[in-house]
């Protein structure tokens, strides 16, 4: 898997670095032939702002933001919600939502 690591008006430590990379190599474990993860560090005033796009074969991208004071909660909270959006995922194939599925009502 491709990651890209973009800063834009912010200083982005080596071990914020490697953070965010162990994170998404451990989402794409759960995924699909995930193919590239793009993770914006943006740093305009006083809140910091991590976005991440994680393009698969199977979800076609996912993204996450997550504003904090600093890079390294924010980091945290956007990984959390990827995790969200992949664990939804991987439940919705495993079983389908809905009724009996074989188109009869009760009622």
């Amino acid at each position: 898997m491709e990651i890209i690591l973009h800063a834009h008006h912010a200083d982005v430590s080596d071990s914020l670095r490697q953070q965010a990379e162990q994170a998404l190599l451990r989402l794409a474990t759960r995924l699909t032939r995930a193919a590239k993860a793009l993770v914006r560090f943006i740093g305009d005033g006083p809140t910091r702002r991590v976005e991440i796009v994680l393009r698969t074969a199977r979800h076609g991208e996912l993204f996450a933001h997550a504003d904090a004071r600093a890079f390294a909660p924010a980091l945290a909270v956007a990984v959390q919600r990827l995790e969200t959006q992949v664990s939804r995922g991987r439940r919705a194939r495993r079983a389908p939502r809905g009724g009996g599925g074989d188109g009869s009502r009760t009622g």
